[in-house]
């Protein structure tokens, strides 16, 4: 067992077996096969194998699972440790394994270890552990959440307000993220959290080139302050979409629906990104009871974003909810018409769903295999899709099998599905060098 190797696996999800999979392996009932594969190698089998048995109260089974992959001193490990640890009450081991991966200088390990130590009454000491790293943007931002229990809030603004004067070179290093804007809205949180709220928001409504970066903070704090008119007064220009979202979510809580519909009507042409502001307001008209409507919103959308692949899902999605696969086919079909009848696969397959609710499962496969890219490796996940939800789940497996190295993750979930674990667990722990990851 390798950390390098552990850590190329997970974060590519290549040759090995993936969370997904291992929770579609315990809701299936294959618990003895999680627990042999935690043995072998399989990270994500041994994490979930430590967590069900701390559940059983078998603490000390669960250490002994993951000890091997700690051994490594791969961080991801050390992390799950001492979450488990910290979640069972043994705080001490925790922040003790913690604390030996931050003086053996992990890059990581200062932050987990500090908030850890402010989770459990130690927020003086984990304040002055970062004190000198200001300036380092996780870190700072480490600083400034432990800073309220430490009760070292206005140290905490003293040390960031010089930085508010700093404009950054242009280039990318610059400040590491840690930029005058970015100050400017930690001490806004300082200033929130301290109930001065005036002061928070005129650091927010600060003018020039930081006011738009701000204003997601600012739309925010207003809504949760309840602050109605000032939010309004915020969306009227809100070129961004977040003051007039924070408006209408915050009139659709206090029960006035027509008035969040408004807010997003008198937003259209205001709103930069339409596509989203309009996406909202057809969920709100959805949820509440207004489908037709929230139809027509996103076909309005989708004629003005012609070949917007995830306008056009949404719509497709809208459709299929509310009982009226037609009304996304005639739309889809007329996009194809105005393109002289051909459709890529990306957006043609959005089709599918439509079809097989409106004329069948199998007439919707036979278009999908009619299309010129219908045998594609791509095109087998759509369609294999078709067949499982059809409860043909045998039929799926061959469509992806004739595809297997590209629809690996798929092909074994099916797999497992059917019962065919050990074929499922060959598809998925195929390895593949960690050369250069």
């Amino acid at each position: 067992m390798d950390a390098a190797d552990l850590e190329y696996q997970t974060r590519t999800r290549s040759g090995c077996i993936p969370p997904e999979l291992v929770s579609r392996l315990l809701e299936r009932g294959h618990v003895e096969v999680v627990k042999g594969q935690a043995g072998r190698g399989e990270w994500f089998c041994a994490l979930a194998w430590a967590r069900l048995l701390g559940e059983q109260g078998r603490q000390a089974e669960a250490l002994e699972a993951l000890a091997p992959y700690r051994a490594t001193g791969w961080w991801t490990a050390v992390v799950a440790v001492a979450e488990l640890l910290e979640g069972w009450g043994r705080v001490e081991e925790a922040i003790e394994i913690t604390r030996v991966r931050m003086k053996a200088g992990h890059p990581m390990a200062l932050e987990f270890y500090t908030r850890l130590l402010a989770r459990h009454g130690r927020a003086e000491e984990a304040f002055t552990l970062l004190r000198p790293y200001v300036g380092e943007c996780s870190l700072t931002v480490a600083l400034v959440d432990v800073a309220a229990a430490a009760g070292r809030d206005e140290e905490a603004v003293a040390l960031l307000a010089p930085r508010t004067e700093h404009r950054c070179s242009g280039f990318p290093w610059c400040c590491g993220g840690l930029d005058c804007d970015m100050v400017i809205r930690l001490i806004a949180t300082i200033r929130e959290r301290q109930g001065r709220t005036d002061e928070s928001i005129a650091l927010l409504c600060t003018g020039g080139t930081t006011q738009r970066s701000h204003r997601e903070q600012l739309a925010a704090l207003l809504a949760r302050e309840g602050r109605l008119g000032e939010l309004r007064a915020a969306a009227e220009d809100d070129e961004s979409g977040h003051a007039v979202q924070q408006l209408a979510w915050l009139l659709e809580e206090r029960g006035d629906v027509e008035g969040a519909i408004t807010a997003y009507r008198q937003a259209d042409g205001i709103v930069a990104y339409g596509a989203n502001s309009a996406f909202e307001l057809a969920r709100l008209l959805a949820r509440h009871g207004r489908g037709k409507e929230a139809i027509d919103v996103m076909r309005a959308q989708a004629d003005g974003r012609n070949g917007d692949d995830w306008v056009l899902h949404v719509l497709s999605e809208l459709c299929l909810e509310q009982g009226r696969p037609e009304d996304g086919l005639a739309h889809l079909e007329a996009l194809a018409a105005a393109r002289g009848g051909e459709v890529e696969w990306d957006l043609y397959w959005i089709r599918l769903p439509l079809i097989a609710a409106r004329d069948g499962v199998d007439e919707a496969i036979a278009r999908a295999r009619s299309h010129p890219e219908g045998a594609t490796s791509y095109a087998a996940p759509h369609i294999a899709e078709l067949l499982a939800g059809a409860g043909r789940t045998e039929e799926a497996v061959a469509v992806l099998e004739q595809h297997a190295h590209e629809n690996s993750h798929d092909l074994a979930g099916y797999l497992i599905d059917l019962g065919r674990v050990e074929e499922a667990l060959a598809v998925v722990q195929r390895r593949t060098p960690a050369t250069g990851a």
